[in-house]
């Protein structure tokens, strides 16, 4: 799963300059057993692995992943190190329904990951699915706004949102 490239490229990092932060953003690891205490134990600042859309819509978007063992990856990181930040993405714009979001959002609180960004699907080709709907911007800080008071530590929000867009914000105090 590529666990020790991850941990290895940390350590480098680390070794450079043991002041950078580093968020290591993660696939599901294709279920390697230990691959995940091998990244767990490089001490990434941010655990990241994205849920990408609300669980009706995961099998339609991620064609080879599942709702499912993605927040097993994030819960997982936590069972191994209860300190770790972790964090994650979707996208709107698929078809999600509010009352879907908002489930995801519990979903992920309940595994505590704190941390999430939120953006607007692009479809990177006409083979992708298409966009759904181009969200509004006070739709995201209307996201935002819900996923803080459920408890979130930090929300990114908005259109332009990427995964580890200004990912040096989510450090802040």
């Amino acid at each position: 799963g590529g666990a020790s490239i991850f941990a290895k490229t940390l350590y480098k990092i680390k070794e450079q300059n043991p002041n950078t932060s580093v968020e290591l953003l993660i696939s599901d690891l294709y279920k390697k057993r230990g691959a995940l205490k091998i990244i767990v134990d490089s001490k990434p600042d941010i655990l990241a692995h994205n849920i990408e859309t609300v669980k009706r819509l995961q099998k339609e978007v991620r064609r080879g992943a599942t709702y499912e063992r993605s927040l097993n990856t994030l819960k997982e990181a936590k069972n191994l190190d209860s300190s770790i930040k972790t964090k994650s993405a979707m996208m709107l714009g698929l078809g999600e329904r509010k009352e879907e979001v908002i489930a995801l959002f519990k979903d992920l609180l309940n595994i505590d990951c704190k941390f999430l960004s939120i953006g607007q699907y692009l479809a990177p080709s006409k083979e992708h699915i298409s966009i759904k709907e181009y969200v509004s911007p006070k739709i995201f800080d209307e996201y935002r706004d819900i996923a803080l008071n459920m408890g979130f530590e930090f929300i990114k929000s908005s259109p332009y949102t990427r995964s580890s867009y200004m990912a040096h914000e989510y450090m802040q105090d």
